[in-house]
């Protein structure tokens, strides 16, 4: 299948490669559902009626959906606001913002959906200045421009501020030197607009005011509503996982009607979140500083092909990832049947011996599991490890094919056996990337050209005793990173990717 007009490649997340229209004369053809999560506060969602009533893009092509998280008193929709907008009360059987979107975007009906709080302030051509990149590419996550503001209730009434809006003049609402920017702006301004990667640029997506296909939120499954604090980061990995595009779009903005309740209260706030987020997200930073356990989403599935492999074979490849300091792993045991018999004749006959062995030898270890066949990759964990057999390994074997893999940038890595096939290190948004662009035909052909690929020398530990391994050449991004930035700034740069 050859490459969609709406999803062309994109190098990792150099989305300058887009070409959004920018005429005056453009004639959109995607609809918008503008779904807005609501929790009391009526005067602040008159004002976000208000704004969204006087927005640039065709109203024709326009829907809000504002869902009430069964606030008290009610919430009800102002006399001023777009032409087509409905009122939604969510379900009793869950509340907090994931629950509210999640039914926004169960009764909407466009073909990308806009998020936007409740108590924000869009400038005139905020929807539409997001929705020109969605007509460029279907898998982009485009996250809208904010300034926080002070609020005094009563400061302004919604017809004051449509027409403030209407005007084009809604940045004079408020003095921008007495408001303040998000901390995702430093990430944006350290990583030259997102373009040059890091694996942690989806935490920039949070909250507020963004926008992703319709199809695209379908894909990766909407938000979490078991979590009530952190659900949009959780969203936000989950759709980097599935190959999406970060565009920071900043030629518009919003106002946001007070301090966020994350800024006020940020050190409680993050005690109470990171646990729940880090279950979830591999690649949250306290993944690497916490010590050693399971976890709900692991960082790395490795898929072993064990086929006639002994059970000390099997064991030379598995129990060093289990007990080298990179065992954030889940290791599927391919044995190409099922379990091994347990009937008199097939013992004494030494049938099965070798798996029955395997089997009692993992009965007991939560990471491992075995089955007949192949599991198709997780969408939610980040690196996916695939052995033709089971390879002698080292404790630091796995950390160091992590390394080499993160050093390249790459979203395949082949690691060289002995009289076997190459262990293959998947990069799954790469790989996810690849199989939207393309439905699926030649997949490391298309990784290698949206992510790159790399070659590792010498995995199993016999042929890797004093093997220098030499790294790729440092991608595009490193290489803007160590031209730019100084050791400093990107230090300064990894510390914000992970709070």
């Amino acid at each position: 299948m050859s490459d969609s007009p709406k999803r062309p490649r994109i190098v990792r997340n150099d989305y300058r490669a887009l070409h959004p229209p920018n005429s005056a004369d453009w004639k959109p053809s995607l609809a918008v559902s503008v779904v807005v999560p609501a929790y009391g506060s009526q005067e602040k969602l008159d004002l976000t009626l208000a704004a969204l009533a006087a927005q640039t893009y065709p109203s024709t092509l326009t829907e809000v959906v504002v869902v009430d998280d069964n606030s008290t008193p009610p919430l009800r929709l102002p006399e001023l606001r777009p032409e087509h907008t409905r009122l939604v009360v969510a379900a009793p059987d869950s509340w907090g913002s994931a629950h509210a979107v999640n039914t926004g975007f169960a009764h909407a009906d466009g073909q990308v959906v806009l998020r936007l709080d409740a108590d924000m302030v869009a400038y005139r051509d905020h929807v539409e200045a997001q929705m020109r990149w969605h007509h460029a590419a279907d898998y982009l996550a485009v996250l809208g421009h904010k300034r926080f503001v002070d609020w005094e209730a009563g400061r302004f009434t919604p017809e004051q501020v449509h027409e403030k809006v209407r005007c084009g003049e809604a940045q004079a609402l408020f003095a921008v030197e007495d408001s303040r920017p998000h901390w995702i702006e430093n990430v944006i301004a350290d990583t030259h607009g997102l373009t040059a990667h890091h694996p942690g640029i989806f935490r920039v997506f949070i909250g507020a005011t963004g926008s992703v296909h319709r199809d695209f939120f379908k894909t990766v499954g909407g938000l979490d509503t078991d979590l009530r604090l952190g659900s949009d980061t959780e969203f936000a990995y989950r759709l980097a996982q599935a190959g999406a595009v970060f565009v920071p779009e900043r030629t518009s903005s919003a106002w946001h009607l007070g301090m966020p309740q994350m800024l006020q209260k940020w050190d409680e706030g993050r005690h109470q979140r990171v646990p729940y987020i880090a279950q979830r997200v591999p690649l949250h930073g306290m993944r690497r500083t916490a010590p050693p356990r399971a976890w709900r989403v692991p960082l790395l599935d490795v898929v072993i092909d064990v086929g006639d492999a002994t059970a000390s074979d099997v064991d030379s490849c598995v129990a060093p990832i289990l007990a080298g300091p990179d065992g954030d792993a889940r290791i599927t045991l391919v044995t190409g049947q099922g379990p091994a018999p347990q009937d008199r004749a097939s013992i004494l006959a030494g049938d099965g011996a070798q798996l029955r062995l395997i089997e009692e030898q993992y009965d007991a270890e939560g990471r491992v599991r075995l089955a007949a066949e192949a599991p198709a990759p997780d969408p939610a964990v980040p690196y996916r490890l695939v052995l033709p057999g089971p390879v002698p390994l080292r404790p630091d074997s796995v950390g160091k094919l992590l390394s080499a893999m993160e050093r390249a940038d790459a979203g395949l890595l082949l690691a060289e056996l002995p009289d076997a096939p190459p262990a293959r290190l998947e990069r799954t948004a790469a790989f996810a990337r690849a199989r939207h662009i393309t439905g699926g035909d030649g997949l490391d052909q298309v990784v290698a050209g949206i992510w790159g690929a790399a070659r590792y020398p010498g995995l199993a530990a016999a042929e890797s005793i004093g093997t220098v391994f030499e790294p790729p050449p440092p991608s595009a991004a490193r290489r803007f990173l160590r031209r730019y930035f100084d050791a400093r700034q990107r230090a300064r740069l990894r510390a914000l990717l992970r709070r």
